[in-house]
């Protein structure tokens, strides 16, 4: 009822929804005997609402509800945790760090979902595996072991999970992986799952490294195979997404430069279907297409220099079908981005060591260098004998 007027062409200037809505605005603008009463609404498509709903007097105090965040979702899922009957070693705080971008119905969901995964099991009271099992069901689907697959789809499908998880491990801003999978769920064939980082902005680097690991899946068939196939279709429609995104929305690039043709009121107030001509259409195009070459160039390069590590992966996740953060790490050693903030920190631990050893070891020598200067105490600095301040002149 509350979209904008005159925009849907389907109605006329003149229908039944439009005549209620001029009616609601009038009843808002306080010319009835309504005084004392508060109009409360919500909606999950603020950019269509019709402007006139907006203005001071009406719907003019807001409240932007996001996904919760860390420490939010830890108490959603105290509320959602109470009835059920919970093991005690089971940390609500590790579920919240494995839920990031939930919503407050998708954490109950989780919870609904792992009691009735340890009912199946026959347990006397819900665990932590069960929870983690929740997850991956919500997110990536039902589990579909019966599904007929060839050994060599089940291959492809190895070594492609396999270059998503070795790319990702080894570019310093991926996201860390929990683990990898070559279990049908839902309607993808494997999976790798990732624990993003919760940040409110994100750079080009990071943005970057994102692409290049969801091409990983795909470099690693055209290594290995010398051959590519459709398996890595929800890869490029993600990374396609993502890389108009960042032209034409967040001014990465420097031949479009930056602009963004964004459009956040959703009222598309001049009636153009793109607010650009067509060869800025062209150059956007072309830039988008470098972006998306160049990170599977990076996903290609990172795969040859790791082909040992890629290989022995592969053949793990053939013969376990599920394989953990633990494995990688064994098989590449450390990631980047913890190899990068453990010397860091060793840095800086360094750093102020040295400062502190210096100080001690010679204190003669530091104060030869920066010898603090004294004044004289004056009347006007000591306190006056009615137990007021007195007033330094600093002057003097």
């Amino acid at each position: 009822m509350g979209r904008a007027r005159g925009r849907n062409v389907n109605f006329g200037s003149n229908d039944e929804r439009e005549n209620t809505l001029n009616q609601l605005l009038t009843e808002m603008d306080g010319f009835g005997t309504n005084m004392g009463v508060i109009i409360l609404a919500a909606t999950n498509r603020a950019d269509i609402l019709d402007r006139a709903l907006l203005r001071a007097g009406r719907f003019d105090r807001q409240i932007h509800v996001e996904l919760p965040d860390l420490n939010e979702r830890e108490a959603i899922f105290k509320v959602h945790l109470r009835p059920i009957k919970l093991d005690k070693a089971l940390d609500v705080s590790f579920l919240a760090k494995q839920t990031p971008g939930f919503s407050g119905a998708d954490i109950a969901n989780v919870c609904n979902e792992a009691a009735l995964i340890a009912a199946r099991k026959n347990k006397t009271v819900v665990e932590k595996q069960d929870f983690l099992d929740a997850i991956d069901r919500i997110v990536g689907g039902l589990e579909r072991k019966n599904k007929i697959i060839s050994l060599e789809e089940k291959k492809t499908i190895a070594y492609h999970e396999a270059g998503h998880a070795t790319v990702s491990w080894l570019l310093e801003y991926a996201s860390p992986l929990v683990k990898v999978t070559i279990i049908p769920r839902g309607r993808a064939l494997g999976a790798a799952w990732y624990l993003p980082e919760e940040r409110q902005i994100t750079t080009r680097e990071q943005l970057l490294d994102e692409m290049a690991y969801a091409l990983g899946g795909r470099a690693s068939e055209e290594l290995v195979f010398g051959k590519i196939s459709t398996g890595a279709l929800s890869d490029l429609e993600k990374i396609t997404k993502q890389a108009y995104a960042m032209v034409s929305y967040f001014g990465m690039s420097d031949k479009v430069g930056n602009v963004s043709f964004y459009d956040s009121s959703g009222q598309s107030d001049y009636g153009f279907t793109k607010p650009y001509s067509e060869k800025t259409a062209e150059i956007i195009d072309n830039e988008v297409k470098q972006v998306i070459d160049e990170s599977y160039i990076r996903a290609k390069e990172v795969l040859k220099a790791n082909m040992k590590g890629l290989l022995e992966l592969a053949e793990l996740l053939l013969e376990k079908e599920v394989i953990f953060s633990e494995d990688l790490e064994r098989i590449f050693g450390k990631r980047k981005a913890d190899q990068v903030k453990e010397a860091k920190e060793a840095r800086e631990a360094l750093s102020k060591d040295a400062g502190g050893k210096n100080s001690a070891e010679n204190p003669v020598e530091e104060t030869e260098k920066a010898p603090l200067k004294t004044r004289k105490k004056k009347p006007a600095d000591t306190e006056p004998e009615n137990g007021n301040p007195g007033t330094i002149d600093f002057n003097k």
